[in-house]
């Protein structure tokens, strides 16, 4: 496909597997392999570009030159790292071994035989290092660099441990002893250490991962010397991701996943250039169950649900806003009124052994001042609950911060009490109340959408059948709104022979859309309530012909705006990661020219496996520019299984 039709604008994602190696290249650009894949990443451009399965490996042991001789440098998980020196050896230097007067390390000498030739070498101990408190699971040198036409060697070591530490380490002046030059990492968190560590050619940067996928990326200070400050990285999901949503403005996308985290993304634009790129700002939640759906039900406030029958409810704090307003660009005071901000915590923080993030307001953080000699009136007193520090940002922050300081407070826990199978659970959004149970379909309701009016309800299910609720009057027994069933599909009426994943509305309110695993798309309607005996069933069956995209369709989704001709455009995501546009034209005869393809997706824009959600931005334009675009551009969010949430920019104009 053209690039002027799709773009790839950004990609979130950690690695599928935990990382067993990362490698920094020439130009800046960073390697990291997992047990199946590796990845290359440009700071420039602020994503992953490129993906290639290659085998296993571990990088316990790294070699490096120094005056004619090898310097070996390996570690274990007895915490110490041992650099070893390998060096040729000639016949006298063998026969000098047997002089005890000179004082040296002891050396082991192995002798290599090629066909006739024969060559002596010499194994000796240069030093053992000693500085991390747990396993060391890798090292690295300091890769040679040109400098004035001659490549130069320097001798400095990194080391990296699960003490979530790294270690600069390298050999004093004058002595030649190997001291700690630099000592970088976390403090605090229940996050395990990390798994390697490489360094940039000059030595300015040095880049960790961790267990959970997470890049670490500290940069030398160049108006402190000696300081280090944390570098700004890519960063996603570990896990699938089951469903995003953008934000009512269209200024920020929520992601959720299997690695039981939810995360928000918005574009970011640097300082010292002009390029944006999107990266993560907020941890709202980290649960203990993984993450299944999310909905946006304002402009700060989302719900979430997990594998346990509870639905929770968060809203972001005071700190939060005010990043995001720094980060995006966006006046502070106009956010801070759009949300209330006089009730607002400042942020929020788990409590140990807990599910639920508990507020935290700007009272709980001030320290008590306690006089001289007085005493505590509990034990707990003396220390603080809450792990939350305000944070000042300006840019995307880092792993701890992410973990520690940007989750949002539980506002409301919504509990599923009823014993009805397969049912659609309706709740108030002011009361928090479960108003109704709607029972209709057989097996597990996989997606559900209201109109752009909200006056309809559609949901799909594993039975093959999709039900269509309608909002009822309110009146004054029930001042609350209310559904009813409208019409629905039967197992005799049912087009689809296989279950229906995905559904969604046409952005008028006419029609409706429902993909399955059977192959096959199909727009559904008219949905109009204005005609007709409100008593009398509706006929909604199917406008347009059977769509076969050749592949399980497993997302599917409605442009918010009309194409020309007043058609409609349709982002559909297949089991095999691809994702195809079509253009719908109803009314269009013969049956079966209503469908053209105007776009799909290419073996690098894919994703590796199957589609989970598709959601297009509410407004026109895209997220990232600083002005009003025309109506040309139009972006498209996608989450997969793969642990990856895209954004694609598509031009309607071309296609």
């Amino acid at each position: 496909m053209a690039a002027a039709v799709i773009e790839t604008c950004h990609v979130a994602c950690c690695a599928n597997r935990t990382p067993n190696v990362v490698s920094w290249g020439r130009g800046g650009t960073i390697a990291y392999g997992t047990c199946n894949s590796v990845a290359l990443y440009d700071p420039e451009v602020g994503q992953p570009t490129q993906n290639n399965f290659v085998v296993k490996v571990f990088g316990f042991l790294t070699l490096t030159h120094s005056g004619g001789e090898l310097l070996l440098a390996s570690c274990s998980q007895d915490s110490l790292i041992r650099v070893w020196r390998l060096c040729a050896k000639s016949g006298t230097d063998t026969h000098a071994e047997d002089n005890h007067s000179i004082i040296k390390m002891k050396e082991d000498i192995f002798e290599v035989k090629e066909r006739d030739k024969s060559s002596v070498y010499a194994v000796s101990l240069e030093t053992v290092l000693a500085g991390h408190e747990n396993w060391v699971y890798g090292v690295h040198w300091q890769p040679p660099l040109y400098q004035g036409g001659e490549l130069q060697q320097r001798l400095c070591l990194l080391s990296a441990s699960m003490d979530k530490t790294m270690i600069l380490w390298a050999p004093e002046e004058g002595s030649g002893v190997w001291i700690e030059k630099v000592r970088v990492g976390e403090v605090g968190g229940n996050t395990l250490g990390f798994y390697g560590c490489q360094m940039s050619a000059d030595g300015s940067m040095i880049l960790a991962h961790a267990f959970h996928g997470a890049l670490h990326l500290w940069c030398k200070d160049l108006d402190k010397e000696g300081e280090w400050r944390p570098g700004v990285v890519i960063s996603g999901h570990f896990n699938a991701v089951q469903d995003l949503s953008w934000d009512p403005e269209g200024e920020f996308i929520l992601s959720v996943g299997s690695d039981q985290t939810t995360r928000l993304f918005t574009p970011w634009r640097t300082q010292e250039s002009k390029k944006v790129t999107w990266h993560e700002i907020s941890r709202p939640q980290i649960h203990g169950y993984d993450m299944q759906c999310l909905a946006m039900i304002g402009r700060f406030q989302f719900v979430s649900g997990a594998d346990e029958k509870v639905l929770r409810v968060f809203q972001a704090p005071r700190n939060f806003v005010e990043n995001f307003a720094n980060i995006s660009g966006t006046s502070k005071e106009t956010l801070l009124t759009s949300c209330d901000s006089a009730d607002l915590p400042e942020g929020a923080s788990t409590p140990a052994l807990g599910l639920s993030n508990k507020a935290v307001f700007q009272g709980d953080l001030v320290p008590k001042n306690k006089e001289e000699g007085e005493q505590f009136n509990r034990v707990s007193d003396q220390y603080q609950e809450s792990y939350f520090h305000p944070l000042n940002l300006t840019e995307p922050p880092p792993e701890d911060h992410l973990l520690q300081n940007t989750l949002w407070p539980e506002v409301q826990k919504l509990e599923m009490l009823t014993s009805e199978h397969a049912a659609v659970l309706l709740w108030s959004t002011t009361t928090w109340r479960q108003l109704q149970v709607l029972p209709c379909h057989t097996l597990t309701v996989t997606q559900m959408a209201f109109s752009p009016d909200a006056q309809l309800l559609l949901a799909v299910s594993r039975d093959r059948t999709w039900s269509l609720w309608r909002r009822n009057l309110p009146t004054p027994e029930s001042p609350e709104p209310l559904f009813s069933l409208y019409a629905h599909t039967e197992k005799d009426t049912a087009i689809h022979s296989r279950i229906i994943w995905s559904c969604d509305w046409s952005p008028d309110g006419k029609f409706f859309v429902t993909s399955s695993r059977d192959k096959k798309v199909i727009v559904w309607g008219p949905c109009s309530l204005d005609s007709g005996d409100p008593v009398l069933p509706p006929e909604i069956k199917p406008c347009s012909s059977i769509l076969d995209v050749g592949d399980s369709a497993t997302a599917i989704a409605f442009c918010p705006v009309l194409c020309s001709n007043d058609s409609y455009l349709l982002a559909v995501g297949l089991e095999c990661g691809r994702i195809r546009l079509y253009r719908w034209s109803p009314g269009s005869e013969p049956a079966g020219d209503d469908w053209s393809c105007c776009g799909e997706t290419d073996t690098s824009q894919s994703h590796t496996l199957a589609v989970k959600r598709l959601r297009w931005r509410p407004k026109t334009g895209r997220a990232e520019s600083e002005i009003e675009e025309e109506s040309s551009w139009v972006q498209l969010a996608s989450a997969s299984a793969d642990h990856s949430v895209k954004i694609f920019n598509i031009n309607k104009r071309a296609l």
